[in-house]
């Protein structure tokens, strides 16, 4: 089971623990309110109890030993504190393990003020899900993404490139960046590969993809780090961007990338 990754995250986790329980009101959790506490909020005994956890490994817990943090025992604890959804992801970080909670993955359908959002930007944009599927993009991503975002396609962008008829002819340099992807792609759901959806992706992909196979048992690892994008387009002709890509702090499953156009080039 993992531990608290270095001194510093076990004393600040540590501390986290301890600053919720004492926030926490008896009366939050159904305890009886008494007339008179030695502490602030619960006592460590009643956390315990509340999480199912031995008194002792929670004491340690708030001493900062390097005790094991399973994932399955974290989630309790975080239940039984009324941790927030930033407050939830910050005790797991600070465990160094996951959060069985996030392996459910995203819903189908996005926030309505994201999708606004993205088509308020005036560049190719569009928002991918945990398992490279667009959840929503712009008219531009949409005329740029000819074959992927212009019609009853598969919205998945590893499908798109590995399967997708058009998919070589138009990404220039196809070779490169299809290397490129795969690698991004390992990189970004390291943690996530024994999910359904990411193992079932990536043995779809191999079966058909005699390139996405050979690309992806090269086990190459990249971080996705934007830069230039350059099509073959199939109206626009030669057209060259740079690509940016974003974290979204209220919904980490989610990623928005927008293809600023390069100087001089003007997609319609």
């Amino acid at each position: 089971m993992p531990t608290a990754r270095s001194p510093a995250q076990r004393r600040e986790l540590a501390e986290f623990v301890r600053a919720q329980r004492e926030k926490l009101k008896p009366a939050a959790v159904g305890l009886a309110a008494v007339v008179r506490r030695r502490t602030p909020g619960l006592r460590r005994e009643e956390v315990a109890q509340l999480c199912g956890l031995s008194v002792t490994w929670y004491t340690w817990l708030e001493q900062g030993r390097d005790i094991a943090l399973s994932p399955s025992a974290l989630a309790r604890l975080a239940n039984a504190l009324r941790l927030r959804r930033a407050e939830r992801a910050y005790l797991f970080e600070l465990a160094g393990t996951r959060d069985p909670a996030a392996d459910h993955g995203v819903a189908e359908q996005i926030p309505a003020a994201l999708a606004a959002c993205v088509n308020t930007i005036a560049a190719p944009a569009y928002v991918l899900d945990r398992s490279w599927t667009a959840r929503a993009w712009n008219r531009k991503a949409q005329r740029l993404f000819a074959g992927w975002l212009d019609g009853a396609h598969d919205r998945n962008l590893l499908r798109f490139i590995f399967l997708a008829p058009g998919a070589h002819a138009l990404i220039h340099d196809f070779d490169e960046r299809a290397r490129r992807v795969v690698g991004e792609f390992r990189a970004d759901v390291s943690t996530h590969l024994d999910d359904p959806p990411i193992r079932d992706l990536v043995a779809d992909l191999r079966r058909k993809s005699g390139t996405f196979a050979r690309l992806w048992d090269q086990h190459g690892v990249l971080g996705r780090e934007g830069g230039e994008r350059t099509f073959d387009h199939p109206r626009d002709g030669f057209v060259r961007f740079t690509q940016v890509t974003f974290n979204l702090a209220s919904e980490p499953e989610l990623k928005l990338t927008i293809l600023v156009p390069a100087a001089g080039n003007r997609p319609k």
